[in-house]
């Protein structure tokens, strides 16, 4: 399926009296400039494969096809059919200047007609259009108005005027759309104000377009005011839809052929960034190498054949060569779309849609039989409230997915929506504790109902009187990201002002992701009353200790702070631990503080061999002297000595905190041992336990560093050896 291209022509007014104005105020060919480069900008960074055109009219010279001694003078091809690019929207900007001329704009579209004609042989186009920007103020004939009304209606021609003033005199009359016409025109200067050409010169355009079009051919006269508005976002790229044709499968009797499209999916920046030289800014001037060396003094070059990739499992390394990782892809037979099984709608949880797409299932084109089976199956799940749970591989090379196909009917077509489901390990259990029964945080019956009136205020959908649907406030199908819209911005204005600052968000992308006028204005009540029974007390700021856990956290890490997350204690309570207990048979590298919870609460549980195994990990931990598992070290430490405390092992961990010590002193582990002394864990005193004879001011002093003594240093003979003067220094 093509994409539909079209050849445009942008016709320019820059006669004299285009670029005269009022002090303070921008001329009317510098508006026509700027709905111009807005319109390139979008086709620019959309990627259209629609071919524009120039055409001035009313310059001191003349270039056209058509020109002869008196006949379409002054107008000028200033670039002919080509797809848009950078250069279109310098000419705009700084090539294009007011003429001291005047020309008909009827003779001007003539010319637009004629260039269309001729540029477009041998090339498919399924539209043509021609925007004309000019203010009417040149003399204008109507000699051949109707041939240039039959010549437009036969080739399929799209005309729109683009003008510095509304022709449309109504004001709105209680009707939706012409109030929303006129607001849009409020800012442009009133009809009373033009002369007598441009008057004549909107009877012209006025019958021109009520020829063209009884109905709407107003509605293709534009105002400049209104057009920057609408061009204000850059165009989305057009993607073309590619259909993906499989066999849905139910059983092995049961098949249908159908033809899946995107429907939803993530949209990212195609162009991306690259490195080039700063003066030349060519790619090809910068080459990139990479060089392996091993981790000694010499920085030992090694080469890329003697290198093999490795998975860092717990505290080892796993090597995992490239025929491995083939070796381990899972090998799809072909492309599958099988339904598992049906489960009633109401199982499948909104929460648990995951994936980046979204897919629209049909069945496949002219197959009759495929037709009257997928309807019957869509119909059926349909009415009995079901869905189907589905096996779903793209093609051979990728990996299976689990999804849900749920019924999807409208007037004009039926069809199944795909959306894949998480697998166990994508779901994220967390242990939160209930408001329900804690007395403290339960609402009174006023506050239940202020939040109520909030919500109903922020209603986003607008109802009139009767209670019909009257208006979506809010449509995210219409809202552009901001992020293309600002990358895109900042692209253009550094195209052509590469040493200036960027320019500033525009405002009208803000306003566009505020909250709507008519529901800010709307929840100004319930929100004084949520505010006067929902009080908020300042408390003052609360010295935080910093530990080790803030120093070296994940600023990625999701879910809530572990240090701070409570596992029960009781024998009743559900925790995830409880449902791995049956598997762990020792203290395993990967997450070895919950190990040893684990194994020290099983019973006939030998503390001392468990606390063993859990100090053997903190060695090799140690060992690799970097942050990421000092840190794991740390957790082991911590809860080692909370089920020493409470199991009443008290000798076994204040005696490994004892000897750690004396082993980090050995082994130069002091930035080690500072955390400890950050995280205050010391020995276990006899408030904290019974059996322990350690004091408070014990514990304290043991987290004290040493004082350094000055030592003499010895005395040395003159005539000693030269090995040993080295060895002393």
């Amino acid at each position: 399926m093509a994409r539909s291209k079209a050849a445009i022509v942008l016709c320019l007014d820059v006669g004299f009296t285009m670029s005269n104005s009022c002090p303070g105020e921008e001329s009317s060919l510098e508006q026509a400039k700027k709905v111009m480069t807005k319109f390139v900008q979008r086709q620019v960074f959309a990627e259209s494969k629609d071919e524009v055109a120039v055409v001035l009219f009313g310059t001191d010279g003349t270039r056209n096809g058509l020109a002869s001694e008196d006949q379409y003078q002054n107008i000028t091809v200033h670039r002919s059919l080509m797809l848009p690019d950078f250069d279109l929207l310098e000419d705009i900007q700084t090539v294009i200047q007011p003429g001291s001329q005047q020309a008909d704009f009827l003779d001007a579209i003539i010319v637009c007609m004629d260039l269309l004609q001729k540029e477009t042989v041998g090339k498919k186009f399924e539209k043509r259009h021609i925007e004309l920007f000019t203010d009417l103020n040149s003399p204008v004939s109507e000699d051949q108005l109707e041939i240039i009304v039959a010549n437009l209606k036969k080739t399929g021609t799209s005309l729109q005027f683009f003008l510095p003033f509304s022709v449309n005199d109504d004001d709105g009359g209680g009707d939706k759309s012409a109030h929303v016409h006129s607001h849009l025109h409020q800012n442009s200067f009133p009809r009373k104000g033009l002369t007598e050409q441009q008057k004549e010169g909107v009877d012209v355009v006025t019958k021109l377009m009520h020829t063209l079009d009884e109905g709407g051919g107003l509605e293709e006269i534009y105002t400049f005011r209104e057009s920057l508005e609408r061009l204000s976002m850059f165009k989305k790229i057009e993607r073309r839809p590619a259909p993906w044709t499989c066999q849905l499968t139910i059983g092995s009797n049961l098949s249908i052929r159908i033809v899946a499209y995107k429907s939803l999916t993530e949209e990212k920046v195609k162009k991306t960034w690259t490195v080039v030289d700063a003066k030349t800014l060519k790619k090809e001037d910068v080459q990139k190498e990479t060089v392996y060396c091993l981790n000694d003094d010499d920085e030992t070059e090694v080469q890329k054949d003697d290198t093999i990739q490795g998975f860092r499992y717990g505290s080892d390394i796993i090597p995992f060569s490239k025929e491995d990782e083939e070796q381990m892809k899972y090998k799809a037979e072909a492309k599958c779309f099988s339904v598992l099984g049906f489960s009633r709608a109401s199982q499948v949880q909104r929460h648990c849609y995951v994936g980046n797409q979204v897919l629209k299932v049909f069945a496949a084109k002219d197959d009759e039989n495929a037709a009257v089976a997928f309807s019957a199956l869509v119909h059926a799940l349909d009415e009995l409230k079901v869905v189907a749970i589905v096996r779903y591989v793209y093609d051979r090379r990728c990996n299976p997915q689990i999804g849900v196909a749920f019924p999807y009917i409208k007037d004009a077509y039926e069809c199944l929506i795909y959306v894949q489901l998480p697998y166990m390990e994508d779901v994220r259990q967390y242990m939160f504790s209930s408001l329900k029964n804690n007395k403290k945080f339960t609402p009174t019956a006023d506050q239940l109902s202020a939040v109520d009136s909030l919500i109903d205020s922020m209603n986003l959908v607008y109802e009139d009187d009767d209670g019909e649907t009257f208006e979506d406030l809010f449509k995210p199908s219409k809202i552009p990201n901001p992020h293309f819209q600002r990358l895109y911005q900042c692209l253009q204005h550094k195209a052509f002002h590469p040493n200036e600052p960027l320019p500033p968000i525009e405002q009208h992308l803000l306003e566009m992701l505020e909250m709507p006028c008519m529901v800010k204005e709307r929840c100004q009540v319930p929100l004084e009353k949520v505010k006067a029974l929902f009080p908020l007390k300042d408390v003052g700021k609360k010295k935080e200790e910093k530990t080790a856990q803030d120093i070296f956290k994940d600023d990625n890490e999701d879910g809530p702070n572990p240090k701070k997350q409570k596992i029960e204690d009781e024998e009743d309570s559900f925790s995830i631990i409880k449902l791995a207990e049956g598997s762990v048979t020792s203290v395993g590298s990967v997450n070895p503080a919950e190990d040893f919870r684990i194994l020290v609460r099983q019973k006939n549980a030998d503390f001392k061999d468990v606390s063993q195994q859990l100090i053997n990990r903190i060695d090799q931990f140690l060992e690799h002297k970097s942050s990421q598992y000092y840190m794991k070290g740390i957790n082991c430490i911590r809860v080692f000595r909370e089920e020493a405390v409470k199991l009443s092992k008290v000798r076994c961990f204040n005696d490994f905190l004892q000897a750690l010590k004396s082993k980090v002193e050995d082994k130069a582990l002091v930035d080690f041992w500072e955390i400890v002394v950050q995280d205050r864990i010391s020995l276990i005193t006899k408030d904290e336990a019974e059996g322990s004879s350690v004091t408070s001011e014990e514990a304290e002093k043991f987290l004290a560093p040493k004082e350094k003594r000055n030592e003499p240093l010895p005395a040395t003979d003159e005539g000693g050896d030269v090995d040993d003067l080295l060895d002393m220094m």
